[in-house]
């Protein structure tokens, strides 16, 4: 049993990019050794906190097993 059942990662949200957005993202996420989903995640996350003026350490956890 989890601590908190809403830590569970179950909500998808869809995102479309054409070939050269793609191939930038993908290879950020080679550069990075990370997958692309992760990486987005961690890059979505932290703009997020930024625009909203809270510390991305508050959202942006350590990187997921």
């Amino acid at each position: 049993m989890y601590p908190d059942i809403k830590r569970i990662r179950t909500n998808r949200l869809t995102l479309r990019f054409d070939d050269y957005e793609h191939d930038l993202i993908t290879a950020l996420a080679n550069y990075q050794g990370e997958q692309p989903s992760t990486l987005l995640r961690q890059l979505v996350l932290r703009e997020a906190a930024m625009a909203l003026g809270i510390a991305d350490s508050q959202i942006v956890g350590a990187k997921a097993a």
